[in-house]
């Protein structure tokens, strides 16, 4: 990203491998902003829970990765090119993440997270399972999308 330090930052060795983690530093070791999209063992309950507040009086995520980082079982995935990652941190940002999102829907026409399609596509749920979900939102545009998914 280009203003790193609005950001959770992750600084990567040769290897790609992840050495330090921060969050919203004002001199980033890299251009690496964390996305906000986390997976977790169950380690992670007992983590925060042992987490103290930061000087800015909050609860971090980043103070989670980096106990996973120091225990060496952090992983990061650097996202591929062409994957939209939107920040919503900010009023502007947010209108700005759901004008993109508008946009991509109506000229692709395709909803962006639609996780009954996703259910359908992968075959977790069956057409009369996305039928009867699509139903009582039969008025909406996302009930008849959803019915679209079945032509």
């Amino acid at each position: 990203v280009h203003d790193p330090e609005r950001y959770g930052v992750v600084e990567f060795d040769a290897d790609m491998n992840a050495v330090s983690i921060e969050e919203k530093p004002k001199v980033p070791k890299s251009n690496y902003a964390v996305p906000g999209l986390y997976f977790y063992n169950n380690d992670v309950v007992d983590i925060a829970k042992n987490l103290q507040p930061s000087p800015r009086g909050e609860y971090e995520i980043t103070d989670v990765n980096k106990v996973y980082l120091e225990r060496g079982q952090l992983k990061v995935s650097i996202l591929d090119r062409g994957t939209a990652w939107l920040d919503t941190g900010t009023f502007t940002s947010l209108m700005q993440a759901g004008q993109f999102v508008q946009v991509i829907e109506e000229r692709q026409d395709l909803k962006i997270g639609c996780i009954e399609e996703v259910a359908y596509r992968m075959q977790y749920i069956d057409a009369d399972q996305l039928r009867a979900i699509a139903h009582p939102l039969v008025k909406s545009g996302y009930g008849q999308y959803l019915l679209s998914l079945l032509k």
